[in-house]
């Protein structure tokens, strides 16, 4: 048996899909093509300081619980130095949207939050790609199941279920979806019917019309 990247595929995707949608979003109303209320507003920057925070926790797991792992599994077959910094440069970028998102949610000015959100997203494309490219076949070739699995739970165990969940039901494909269910059980059932309806209001005072 192989570790199954599904999990980390489709949070990488969720991440790189909702920074984009978010800078695309932060742009349009730094430009005022939309615009956003009070409630609007205090939505986006509470999704983006929660966005940056699970992006950070993604991150700091792959520091401290993957990369020692595949070097204790694959030695000298890799060199994680480049990706290593990519993660310090992460830090303080999130830090930045962070509050430049609270700054927007006071003065509805977006501006600044369309260019830190706009560069994330172009960091966060290249970085994972590359990431995907170098790690996985790596991780496949010579990571154990059990030391997987070990690395999975660390980042579920620390992650926001509540933020993170309906978000892998959006980006994953219903093939993947379906291969969740299969090995997570009845309780990925219920715990996406309980947050789902949640999630959906919420995208739709975020993405939809202003309120």
């Amino acid at each position: 048996m192989t570790p199954d990247l599904l999990g980390f595929t489709i949070a990488h995707r969720a991440m790189r899909g909702d920074t984009r949608r978010m800078a695309v979003l932060a742009t349009e109303l730094a430009a005022g093509r939309q615009s956003a209320g009070a409630a609007r507003a205090a939505a986006i920057s509470e999704d983006v300081a929660l966005l940056c925070r699970s992006i950070h926790h993604h991150h700091t797991m792959e520091d401290e619980m993957l990369w020692p792992v595949i070097e204790r599994s694959a030695g000298a077959e890799v060199d994680l130095r480049d990706l290593s910094d990519d993660h310090s440069e992460l830090d303080p970028l999130l830090e930045e949207i962070t509050a430049q998102a609270a700054r927007f949610a006071a003065t509805r000015d977006a501006s600044a939050l369309a260019t830190a959100l706009t560069r994330l997203a172009d960091m966060l494309d290249e970085h994972i790609e590359e990431e995907e490219r170098l790690i996985f076949p790596i991780i496949t070739e010579y990571v154990s199941v059990a030391d997987w699995e070990t690395v999975e739970n660390a980042v579920r165990k620390g992650g926001n279920i509540k933020f993170d969940l309906p978000r892998i039901e959006h980006y994953a494909r219903p093939d993947e979806l379906a291969r969740l269910r299969r090995l997570a059980g009845p309780v990925l059932t219920v715990m996406l019917a309980l947050l789902r309806g949640g999630y959906r209001r919420r995208q739709r005072l975020i993405f939809g019309q202003a309120t």
